[in-house]
């Protein structure tokens, strides 16, 4: 049972056994799919034996479940690795029970050894994820050692990623953007700038920097090159926010709405990755930007 003062509801929840991880436990949370005495909680709220949990829905635990009918475009494949083109608003992996429309759920009805490849069973091979509203490249292992291998990888900033993003307003000039990214205190589905001088862990926030360079105008926007040096959660989108250019479309970090984008769509886009691949050696692959965001900029 929780202590009487208090224990804090992703730890509870994991020790209750209704979720895996304190990670599996934080997406449940933030997805708005855990209550307590029917409201909801961010992860670091205290319960006590006396309130009701409930979970609404759980994450599949064991196991990706195929769908063949799904249409993913593959990029690159070999040996150890897979790259595809993860379609704007599809989801890299399922968090519920039910899921079956994800990127994962149609790869391993083409690969199906994919599913055992990595560390986390509901996300398979996964070396990294996107947002669901990010487009663009996605890796995914075939094998646990190349899995191993790919995460050092990208965890070692080996692996290079060069998004595209259309942003409002006017940008002249190179930026290097270096603040570090921590969980906003309110709203679970947000990020935002962390306090650098802070004592605390969480609000000091992660270590982030992000290059931008622009392409061209646009209008009153502009078409601009991003490089990640590091990958945190929602890294871009929060670093162009604070510095003045919110992504266009991205109406949860202040970018401008668009009527030809679907709701939780925005114009970011992974257009290039390039890595060693355990099999087949030094790779560069290139994502073409689908036509919803294409017709933007035409």
């Amino acid at each position: 049972m929780a202590p009487d003062s208090g224990e804090r509801l992703d730890r509870y929840i994991v020790r209750l056994g209704l979720a895996p991880s304190r990670r599996a436990a934080q997406e449940l949370i933030a997805h708005g799919l855990v209550r307590v005495n029917g409201a909801r909680f961010r992860k670091a709220q205290m319960v006590t034996p006396v309130d009701k949990i409930e979970v609404l829905d759980t994450i599949r635990a064991r196991s990706i479940e195929p769908n063949a009918d799904l249409e993913i475009e593959i990029l690159y494949a070999d040996d150890s690795l897979i790259v595809v083109n993860k379609p704007g608003l599809m989801p890299c992996h399922p968090l519920r029970s039910d899921e079956r429309n994800t990127v994962m759920n149609g790869i391993v009805a083409q690969f199906p050894e994919t599913a055992a490849a990595g560390d986390q069973p509901r996300e398979g091979g996964l070396v990294h994820r996107l947002d669901n509203g990010t487009s663009g490249a996605l890796l995914i292992a075939r094998t646990q050692e190349s899995f191993a291998k790919l995460r050092a990888a990208i965890r070692g900033g080996k692996i290079l990623r060069t998004y595209e993003a259309l942003v409002a307003g006017n940008l002249p000039t190179r930026l290097e953007l270096n603040h570090p990214i921590a969980h906003h205190p309110v709203n679970p589905e947000k990020m935002t700038l962390g306090d650098s001088s802070s004592q605390q862990r969480k609000r000091a926030g992660r270590i982030a920097v992000t290059i931008v360079e622009p392409i061209r105008r646009i209008a009153a926007s502009t078409l601009v090159r991003v490089t990640p040096r590091t990958g945190s959660r929602h890294q871009i989108r929060v670093h162009l926010a604070n510095a003045g250019f919110p992504i266009v479309g991205d109406v949860l970090y202040g970018g401008p709405k668009v009527d030809a984008l679907l709701e939780g769509r925005f114009w970011l886009h992974l257009r290039e990755v390039e890595l060693g691949s355990p099999a087949a050696g030094r790779i560069k692959v290139t994502a073409p930007p689908p036509s919803e965001l294409m017709s933007l900029i035409r």
